[in-house]
Formats: C-alpha cells, structure tokens, sequence
C-alpha cells in the first residue's frame, strides 16, 4: 500500500526478501533514489497505518503461541519481544491476542540504532531482562532475524511461517509449528 501511493510495485518475493528488517531499511532498499528522513517517516507512517487499520480486530496467533507463552510463564521462564516493528503495532498486537501479561521486557524497531541482521535488538532484550546472551532462545520467523539471533550468540528455533526450512537453516531447530515445541526444546 505505502509504495503503491509512491508508484513502486512491490510484490510478494520482494516482501519475502525483506521481512523483518526495520522500516528505513526497507524503504531506503525499495525506492530507487535518495530519499529523506522525512520521506522515509512518512512513507513508515502510511505503512504502519494501514497495517495497524487492516489487523485490528483480526489478529490471529500462529498455532503453539499461546500454549507456549502458557508453559514459559508456568516454568519461571521470562519472554521478551524483540522486534523491528513500532511499539504501536506490538502494543495493538499484544492487546488484541490477549497476551501482554506473558512478556517482561519490549524492544522495538526504534530502541536499537540497526535493525535485523543485527544483533541489536536481542541484545537489547537480554540486558532488559537481566540475561546472559548465551542463556536466551530467539524464536523467529524472518531469515534476518535468525542471522541477527545468531550474531548474538544466542540459540535459535526458527519457525516456519513465512520462509522454508531452508532458509532459517542457520536456526538451532526449525519446526513448521510451535505446537512441536515443548519444555525440552528450550532446554539449553
């Protein structure tokens, strides 16, 4: 939506290629020309609009999420979200699934200087929740975010929702559902 208003095709590869990397890389990657931060915060804007506008009331978690999130918090285990999305659209989310009491610490797109591959922003998570980390599994969906988990030093199950198995294969297990992840498989 936000590069059609700018005259960019963008298609399902190119999206693809580019999830979960932060909104400036993206843009700036897809728009063929120098562009402005003010361009960019408005192109960001638009985009982040729509999304929060076409999901709200429409959120769905992945199978495995909850049940999940269930057993962290039953086994003293603490969560963070690391992303390169806004606080809004991780705000909206949380609410909307009902799942915000299960996460102790947030870091989005704007709290860390790169975002994935970058290490950053789970790097920014573990020191947020008081953790070594070597000690910390990432769950991604994204290539970059499994690149960025591994640059951490930092265990990886990757799951395939949005790439195949053998793109997330740098991850320490790749499993095409979270219901396949049990207590054992967080065990470091």
């Amino acid at each position: 939506y936000a590069f059609k208003k700018q005259g960019i095709i963008f298609t399902e590869k190119d999206f693809q290629r580019i999830f979960g990397q932060r909104n400036d890389a993206i843009i700036r990657g897809n728009m063929g020309r120098e562009i402005s931060q003010d361009e960019i915060e408005s192109i960001a804007n638009d985009k982040e609009l729509y999304f929060r506008d076409s999901v709200k009331s429409n959120i769905q978690p992945f199978p495995g999420v909850i049940g999940l999130l269930k057993t962290l918090k039953s086994n003293g285990i603490a969560a963070a979200i690391a992303s390169s999305a806004p606080l809004e659209n991780i705000q909206l989310i949380l609410v909307e699934i009902g799942i915000a009491d299960y996460f102790q610490a947030i870091v989005f797109g704007r709290e860390v200087a790169e975002g994935k591959p970058s290490p950053q922003v789970f790097l920014k998570a573990a020191q947020k929740l008081g953790v070594e980390p070597a000690n910390c599994i990432v769950i991604e969906d994204a290539v970059a975010g499994v690149e960025g988990a591994k640059r951490a030093g930092m265990h990886c199950i990757a799951v395939t929702n949005t790439h195949d198995a053998a793109g997330l294969s740098r991850a320490d297990l790749v499993v095409d559902s979270l219901v396949k992840v049990g207590i054992r498989d967080l065990e470091l």
